[in-house]
């Protein structure tokens, strides 16, 4: 099955223009929308979620800087990589765009070729980015898979579920802030403990972006559940504004689930995952 197309959003007055880009971009072998107006661009990127912005910074309504403003300070939106493309070649202009976190600046008239080779490596840079959790840095997706499999040999390490429960009833009493810095904490808990082990082989991922997974010795699953159960316990109070500090509703616990593929003669990646997610 062939991998589907990187969707890319133009938001350009110039008809012309954007045009010119859809097109040429299309024949590149990506998807493309286009949008002639920053208010209509800001709906677009929070409707189609494009994994690449090419954004003019003269518009009509609103400026390309607003447009990235709102845009990265919406939770949806607030990783999806941005080209400014403008006329101006005014530093501050520049400074101003770098400061929004633009991923990359373009000048027009500009080369296509220039063009293609930009979008190309903003694209590869945000596809590395996406194999690690955004809040907490540490590893997900394939590469939590890559390292899963090596729990399927017959002589190979153990697995520690690390889920982390009522969470997001955690996130609704005090905010998406609070939450990422309670998986912050966690994740660094983590791979201090893992650090301290001394395992050489020893991984810290993410199964889920709220539930965490720890690969280590098989000889060591045991002593390391012991141990960051302990810490973790311990650190759950320091979450809570101190007036909420001896609710005992829905408070944030930890469940680990320790798993030995060899020993619950589990066959596949799936069954593995489903192991150690699995909650009472």
């Amino acid at each position: 099955m062939s991998e589907p197309k990187s969707k890319i959003l133009v938001v350009e007055d110039d008809q012309d223009l954007a045009e010119m880009l859809n097109s040429y971009l299309r024949v590149q072998g990506y998807e493309v929308i286009t949008s002639h107006w920053g208010e209509e661009g800001i709906q677009s990127a929070q409707n189609e979620r494009p994994d690449l912005l090419i954004l003019d910074i003269r518009l009509p309504d609103i400026d390309g800087f607003e447009v990235a403003r709102r845009l990265r300070a919406d939770r949806k939106t607030s990783k999806i990589p941005i080209i400014f493309l403008t006329e101006r070649r005014e530093r501050n202009d520049k400074l101003a765009g770098l400061e929004l976190g633009a991923d990359d600046y373009i000048t027009k008239p500009f080369d296509v070729q220039e063009m293609r080779l930009r979008v190309r490596n903003v694209l590869k840079r945000s596809k590395q980015d996406s194999l690690t959790n955004p809040v907490t840095g540490l590893p997900e997706g394939p590469l939590v898979d890559e390292r899963l499999s090596d729990c399927l040999q017959k002589d190979g390490p153990g697995a520690l579920g690390i889920l982390i429960e009522n969470i997001e009833l955690f996130r609704d009493a005090y905010g998406f802030v609070a939450k990422d810095d309670v998986l912050r904490a966690i994740s660094l808990i983590l791979t201090n403990a893992m650090r301290e082990s001394g395992f050489e082989d020893g991984f810290v991922g993410h199964l889920t972006p709220t539930d965490f997974v720890m690969i280590i010795g098989q000889n060591q699953l045991s002593g390391m559940e012991d141990r960051i159960k302990s810490k973790l316990e311990q650190s759950l109070d320091f979450f809570y504004p101190m007036g909420d500090r001896d609710k005992q509703e829905n408070r944030l616990s930890i469940r680990i689930n320790q798993i030995s593929a060899s020993e619950q003669h589990i066959t596949g990646l799936v069954q593995l995952k489903t192991e150690i997610l699995k909650r009472k």
